[in-house]
């Protein structure tokens, strides 16, 4: 599934990694931990005229065609005013402006108003969220962003088609092979039906994978609250790692074809925000696209075994 070119770099090791499906590359660095880049969180102060925030929020947010906004639970779902897809929408979490803790049914009900906000979208559609500034988020008011576009996001596309590949090659789905070779790993989290692991050849910092067993937002809504809650599960590591910004994709395929892709998602963590604006990006993952890893995933999914001892039976009993 991937290969590991181990370089001794004076008394520092680092390990050069590819993901044979796709040619992802990435260069793990575990002693630019050392560095201590990363600051303690500290929560922002409420943001002055925010527009997601109740006393705004129906005035000052566009609706859609039919002049309603999607409201499931405390989540409000609309139309985005400055979109970068064909078809962009926003889900605003909660009523809170500065969330601690989210409840699963909080994480549910955005998940379930992202996706009817994309039901009759055409394209290749995507459920984003980008959680504090740091991690791109340029509204503070925690918040979902649904895509459609005619063509699948470029991560997408690389394993929809070379995912076709292999399907043709190897005469069943390559996502089959996955989940049978990184059940049997050191980096398997949890979960059968909703698989998830930290993912062997990362795209950010501690990048987390689950693998769903559908292909089309069509199909997402039976697993919406487990999904909510394993996601959870996920973001109190990362707490518990000391950071609390981060990204996640779940990438959906434009309708059930015979050609053997399985949704994902994907989560990575990213640095805290700091007064001196510094970033855990740079030219390496921005313009070589070959983003420099500090934290194995090896390491990664060993430290959840130890801070979750109890997350395989438990994932697993919900699951039956």
């Amino acid at each position: 599934m991937f290969t590991v070119t181990e370089i001794r770099t004076g008394t520092q090791p680092l390990q050069v990694r590819e993901e044979l499906l796709t040619g992802h590359r990435c260069k793990i660095s575990p002693g630019r931990l050392n560095r201590g880049i990363d600051t303690p969180y500290h929560p922002q102060d409420i943001q002055e005229n925010c527009p997601f925030c109740r006393e705004r929020i129906f005035s000052v947010t566009p609706v859609f065609p039919d002049g309603k906004r999607i409201c499931r639970g405390e989540s409000i779902t609309v139309p985005n005013l400055f979109p970068f897809g064909e078809w962009h929408t926003v889900t605003v979490i909660t009523s809170r402006h500065v969330v601690d803790t989210f409840s699963p049914g909080e994480i549910a009900d955005a998940l379930s108003g992202q996706s009817e906000s994309l039901l009759k979208a055409e394209g290749y559609k995507s459920i984003n969220w980008n959680y504090l500034p740091s991690s791109g988020a340029s509204i503070a008011h925690p918040h979902l962003q649904g895509l459609a576009d005619r063509r699948a996001p470029a991560n997408a596309e690389r394993y929809l088609v070379a995912g076709h590949r292999y399907l043709m090659k190897q005469g069943r789905p390559y996502w089959e092979d996955l989940r049978s070779f990184e059940s049997g790993s050191s980096r398997y989290l949890f979960g059968d039906e909703l698989f998830w692991y930290a993912h062997p050849v990362p795209l950010g910092e501690r990048e987390v994978r689950c693998l769903l067993p559908i292909a089309t937002i069509e199909e997402f809504t039976p697993y919406i609250e487990t999904f909510a809650e394993d996601l959870l599960r996920i973001i109190d590591m990362y707490r518990r790692l000391g950071t609390y910004a981060f990204n996640i994709s779940v990438f959906f395929d434009k309708k059930k074809e015979k050609n053997g892709f399985s949704s994902f998602c994907s989560i990575i963590s990213r640095i805290n925000p700091n007064a001196i604006s510094m970033s855990d990006s740079a030219f390496m993952e921005r313009l070589h696209l070959e983003p420099v890893i500090l934290t194995l995933p090896e390491d990664l999914a060993d430290f959840f075994r130890s801070e979750h001892c109890y997350s395989r039976a438990k994932s697993q009993s919900r699951i039956i």
